[in-house]
C-alpha cells in the first residue's frame, strides 16, 4: 500500500508552464476582432490584460519560466498529492489501476488559484489597481479574490445568478476576502440591463458575466479583466498539474493509458491533460485524453466548430471554437463552472484534429458517482468534478467486462464542502437530467451563420 499516497517535495515542483502550441500539428486559427473580423493584435487586448499575459496568449514557446514569486506562493499548496485509489478499484471490484489528483488542497478548494495567482501576479507588476470578473459556481471567483487580496488589488465579481442562489457560501468567502460580488446579470452594466429587460427572471450564464466584467474593465484605465479558463495563457498556467502527475507517476513506476478531466472553459482539462498529451505529440505515447462536460451544455459533443464570441454581449473577439451559441442559455445544474457555451481555442483544435475525446454525462449520474468516491475515498467531490468521477468509474467497469488492466488518470479538480445543498438536493430526489432538443440547438446555433466560417 505504498503508493496510496504519491507526494513530491518542494523542489520537484515544476519550474516552467508548458505551452502545447509549439508542440500543436495544426496551428488554432487566430481570433477576429469584433468590427473589423480580422485577426487581433496586442493592442486589441491591452484594455483588458497586462501586456505580459498577452505575450503569453500568442507565444509559441513551448516553455514559460513560472516567476519566483508565483512559485513562492504556490508552495502553500503545491505541489499537491496524487493518491491512488485502492478503495474505489476494490469497491468497483475492477482490474484497473486509478488514480487521482487533488487540487481541493488550494487555499480556494479548487485548482483555480493556479492561474489567478499568476494572472494577479502579471496585473500587478504593470500598476493594476482593480480587476474585474465573472464566476460560474464560484470556484474562480474565489481564487481571485485570494490572489488579489495576496497582491492588493481590488477585485470585483459578477456571479451567475444561479450560482449567487445556489450558493451563498461562495459569495461569503469572496467577501471575506475583500472583493466585491454581484449577482449576474445586473443593472450595474449595459449588458446586463439588456437581458433583464427581455428576460427579468433569467438564471444567468457565464456568457452574460463575462460581458458585464468586461464593460465594467474597459471604462478604467487602472482596471483589468481576468478570465477563468478558456485563453490560452489560463490553460497554460494550469499545466503544473500535469507535470507533477507525470513526476509522481514516475516514482510510483507507473503511466496512464486513460487521462480525464471536465471541461467547461478548457483550464481544467488543459491542466491536467497537455502535458500528457505533449508525450503523444512528441514520443509517440498513446495515452487517451477525456473531456467530459456535462450533457445540459453539450459543445464538444454537439456544438458546431466555428468562430464566436466568448460572451453573450460580442465584446471578446471571435474565437474560433466549439460552440453552442453566445446566447445559449444552459440548465441551471449545479455543476456552474461548467455551464458555459464555448470551449477554449486550444481544446477545440485538439478535438476536431482527433487528438483528444469527448463525452457528456448527466447530473444524476454524476452525483452517484460522487458519493460512490466519498464512501470509498472519503473526499466529496466539487460538482464539476463529479463528471471526472464518473467517467473514471466508467472505464474502470469497462475494464472489469473486458479483464483489461488500464491505468485510469483523473483530475479530482476541487472538494464540495461549499456544494453540499446540491448534494442535499440529490438526495431530496430534487435533481433531474437535462435533455437538449434538436430544436433548442439549432435556435442557439442558427444566429452564429453571419460570423467568419472555419476551415
Amino acid at each position: 500500500m505504498k503508493d496510496v499516497k504519491i507526494l513530491l517535495s518542494e523542489d520537484e515542483m515544476p519550474r516552467h508552464w508548458y505551452n502545447i502550441q509549439a508542440d500543436m500539428p495544426n496551428k488554432p486559427l487566430p481570433p477576429l476582432h469584433p468590427g473589423t473580423k480580422q485577426p487581433v493584435g496586442p493592442q486589441d487586448l491591452a484594455p483588458l490584460f497586462p501586456m505580459e499575459l498577452i505575450k503569453q496568449e500568442v507565444s509559441q514557446d513551448p516553455w514559460i519560466e513560472i516567476p519566483d514569486e508565483v512559485r513562492d506562493i504556490y508552495r502553500q499548496w503545491r505541489p499537491s498529492p496524487l493518491f491512488r485509489a485502492r478503495r474505489l478499484e476494490k469497491l468497483l471490484d475492477t482490474p484497473a489501476k486509478i488514480y487521482y489528483k487533488y487540487e481541493g488542497v488550494s487555499p480556494s478548494g479548487s485548482h483555480k488559484t493556479n492561474t489567478a495567482v499568476a494572472q494577479a501576479y502579471y496585473n500587478k507588476q504593470e500598476g493594476v489597481k482593480r480587476i474585474t470578473t465573472e464566476t460560474g459556481a464560484g470556484q474562480w471567483g474565489t481564487a481571485l479574490s485570494i490572489a488579489c487580496q495576496m497582491f492588493g488589488i481590488e477585485c470585483e465579481v459578477y456571479m451567475v445568478r444561479i450560482s449567487f442562489e445556489q450558493k451563498p457560501y461562495r459569495k461569503a468567502l469572496m467577501n471575506a476576502f475583500g472583493a466585491k460580488v454581484f449577482s449576474s446579470p445586473t443593472n450595474l452594466t449595459n449588458a446586463g440591463r439588456h437581458i433583464l429587460a427581455t428576460d427579468p427572471n433569467t438564471a444567468g450564464s457565464l456568457g452574460i458575466a463575462i460581458s458585464e466584467a468586461i464593460e465594467m474593465a474597459v471604462q478604467d484605465e487602472h482596471t483589468k479583466y481576468a478570465l477563468g479558463s478558456v485563453l490560452n495563457h489560463v490553460l497554460m498556467h494550469q499545466t503544473i498539474i500535469g507535470q507533477e502527475c507525470l513526476l509522481q507517476l514516475e516514482k510510483a513506476g507507473d503511466y496512464p493509458d486513460i487521462v480525464i478531466a471536465p471541461l467547461g472553459g478548457g483550464s481544467n482539462f488543459a491542466g491536467m491533460a497537455f502535458p500528457f498529451l505533449r508525450h503523444n505529440l512528441v514520443d509517440g505515447k498513446q495515452t487517451r485524453c477525456i473531456a467530459v462536460e456535462p450533457a445540459s451544455c453539450p459543445k464538444l459533443t454537439q456544438g458546431e466548430f466555428r468562430y464566436d464570441f466568448g460572451d453573450s454581449a460580442g465584446y471578446t473577439p471571435l474565437l474560433p471554437m466549439y460552440t453552442l451559441g453566445h446566447n445559449f442559455r444552459p440548465a441551471a445544474i449545479h455543476a456552474g463552472g461548467l455551464r458555459y457555451h464555448g470551449a477554449s481555442v486550444l481544446c477545440s483544435q485538439l478535438l476536431k484534429d482527433g487528438l483528444i475525446e469527448a463525452n457528456a454525462l448527466q447530473q444524476l449520474e454524476c452525483f452517484e458517482a460522487g458519493i460512490q468516491f466519498a464512501k470509498a475515498e472519503g473526499i466529496i467531490p466539487a460538482p464539476e468534478a463529479n463528471h471526472a468521477v464518473a467517467q473514471a468509474i466508467r472505464e474502470a467497469k469497462l475494464c472489469k467486462e473486458s479483464g483489461e488492466s488500464k491505468t485510469i488518470l483523473f483530475n479530482l479538480c476541487g472538494h464540495g464542502h461549499l456544494d453540499l445543498q446540491a448534494y442535499n438536493d440529490y438526495f431530496d430526489g430534487k435533481l433531474q437530467d437535462h435533455y437538449l432538443t434538436e430544436e433548442e440547438l439549432k435556435g442557439s446555433l442558427k444566429e452564429l451563420a453571419d460570423y467568419p466560417p472555419v476551415a
